[in-house]
């Protein structure tokens, strides 16, 4: 065999090696899964982005099914149950601020809590996640949603997401439900006022629920915020998610006093 030859050979050999292992490569990037984590106050946190004015002025929620997520193992939900603790379903703002609960309810009583609380999601999301554990494990007698704020985008949608989470949990258990407040800073004037007008809006749905509903108690956030002499600026840092810690501090107060009330 001449030089040439053999040459020519190691050469389409070498092509061929770099060429499975492309595919390779390229096959494990594909199927490597996609993570989210949180690893400071600011990544967990999201703003629903405004995409247009949309049917309400507010926009159109975005894509948040890969978005910062807080939940609890299932030996912690199964400890819940176990000593009747909470259960809780929250958005962004219960992501950054449910450890910060959780340390408040232990120091308080003793409690514990199972935490389902993921950025970005409506609340027909957080309904799923309450119907999916209440299949899968069961429910204790308290259920604290915190979730509505990413239904500004779309309020009508919100009342029969309330219905169904009443329908999962019963007459005989406690939802407490906290109420929203949304101003997004960085949205212009207009977007802004529709945020306000949908946040109302969602509010006043949730009370119509909770007169048909005697074991619904709504925490009031909104309440809180707009009575305040210096308004929402000292406890939201965006319009939307809370400021450290006053902000989180003041709304994690505010559920603990009402489980504790209720």
């Amino acid at each position: 065999m001449s030089l040439l030859r053999r040459i020519g050979e190691s050469t389409a050999a070498i092509a061929v090696t770099l060429m499975v292992l492309a595919l390779l490569g390229g096959a494990m990037v594909a199927l490597e899964p996609r993570t989210t984590a949180a690893s400071s106050p600011s990544d967990s946190t999201y703003t629903p982005p405004a995409k247009g004015p949309g049917k309400y002025g507010s926009g159109a929620l975005g894509p948040w099914e890969h978005l910062v997520r807080r939940i609890s193992t299932e030996d912690e939900i199964r400890d819940v149950l176990a000593f009747d603790g909470i259960f809780m379903f929250g958005d962004s703002i219960s992501v950054q601020n449910s450890a910060g609960l959780e340390r408040l309810l232990t120091n308080r009583t003793g409690e514990p809590i199972a935490m389902h609380d993921w950025s970005g999601q409506p609340t027909s999301a957080a309904v799923d996640a309450l119907e999916e554990w209440s299949r899968r494990y069961g429910l204790p007698q308290r259920i604290v949603m915190a979730v509505g704020t990413n239904d500004i985008f779309d309020p009508p949608v919100f009342a029969e997401q309330v219905e169904r989470a009443l329908r999962i949990a019963g007459p005989k258990r406690t939802v407490y439900w906290v109420n929203v407040y949304a101003s997004r800073t960085k949205q212009p004037p207009t977007v802004r006022d529709a945020d306000l007008a949908n946040s109302a809006w969602i509010n006043q749905l949730l009370q119509d629920a909770a007169f048909r509903h005697p074991n619904l108690r709504i925490i009031d956030w909104y309440g809180f915020l707009t009575s305040q002499p210096d308004r929402p600026a000292k406890y939201l840092r965006d319009g939307v998610h809370t400021t450290q810690p006053d902000g989180g501090d003041a709304r994690n107060e505010l559920i603990a006093d009402a489980i504790q009330r209720w």
